[in-house]
């Protein structure tokens, strides 16, 4: 059961396909702001899906954050996302953060929706 103050943690290492050099962000060798997105994203994601039946899934419909410090390749990052408030029963809103160590960089708020898995897909397809 989905409830609002949820909290989920996520480790991810920072690799060659996460830099901003390899994802055309920019060029250096640090975590891009995509990737950290993802991670973000991902970690919310996963929160969610932990407490809905199978049929249901979550789709990204807003993100906003900083990317407040850089992050080199190799570097381990851990995201924290915070579900901060359910609203329609649909419409999920969650804090994220990450942190390399003890230093946050990055924060943000994201904005997730419930769907049916199949009824989403099956209209993907028609439009």
């Amino acid at each position: 059961m989905l409830k609002e103050g949820l909290i989920h943690r996520m480790k991810f290492k920072v690799r060659d396909e996460d830099t901003a050099k390899f994802l055309g962000s920019g060029d250096v060798e640090v975590l891009s702001t995509p990737s950290m997105i993802a991670m973000m994203e991902n970690t919310a994601r996963i929160l969610a899906q932990e407490h809905l039946p199978p049929e249901k899934t979550t789709v990204g419909f807003e993100v906003c954050v900083r990317h407040l410090k850089p992050a080199p390749k190799g570097a381990e990052i851990e995201v924290e996302t915070k579900l901060l408030k359910i609203e329609d029963e649909r419409k999920l809103t969650f804090e994220v953060n990450a942190y390399w160590g003890d230093k946050l960089i990055g924060t943000g708020k994201h904005v997730r929706y419930i769907v049916d898995r199949k009824k989403f897909l099956e209209k993907a397809k028609s439009q």
